[in-house]
């Protein structure tokens, strides 16, 4: 998911640069929708949990075209606005995921030049054996409201733990 600046507006160079900071998580386009004739396009596309096995997340966002950008002017950024889905899609095998209440960055991408990123934390809810996936947008300053959350139940499933489940 490191590569949305730049799909359209610089090409492969710059997709390049930021894939290079990317995290174990590996983002798979899909789908694409064209949404109006300027080229605007949602983007969908499939993320597996690199630390959950058996659980993949799908992401939607909008990526700006080139004439849209000359049109409207900050050229440097797409829209904070994203969704997020994710479902059990084969056995589950939990590894070292972090615990705590703020959870762990699991998947990031940039949908600014330098700043902005959009960001996806899995949060592990204990009391009610679920794992909790959030996509955010993160900025140096002026952070966005803008969010989407989905969940993937534990109850009842067959999970296994290699570091044993938390009591």
């Amino acid at each position: 998911m490191q590569r949305r600046i730049g799909r359209k507006l610089f090409g492969g160079a710059l997709a390049a640069c930021f894939a290079l900071g990317a995290g174990a998580a590996v983002a798979e386009e899909v789908g694409k929708v064209g949404v109006d004739w300027v080229g605007n396009d949602i983007i969908v596309e499939a993320i597996k949990d690199p630390k959950v096995e058996g659980v993949t997340c799908h992401v939607s966002y909008f990526d700006r075209s080139v004439i849209d950008r000359l049109h409207k002017g900050n050229w440097f950024e797409d829209p904070s606005d994203s969704s997020i889905s994710c479902r059990q899609t084969g056995p589950i095998t939990i590894g070292d995921i972090d615990m705590s209440e703020g959870g762990e960055e699991v998947f990031k991408q940039g949908i600014s030049l330098i700043w902005k990123k959009q960001v996806v934390n899995r949060i592990y809810d204990k009391k009610n054996e679920t794992l909790i996936y959030l996509s955010h947008s993160r900025q140096v300053q002026d952070g966005s409201a803008k969010m989407s959350v989905t969940t993937v139940p534990l109850f009842g499933q067959s999970v296994v733990w290699t570091s044993g489940q938390p009591k």
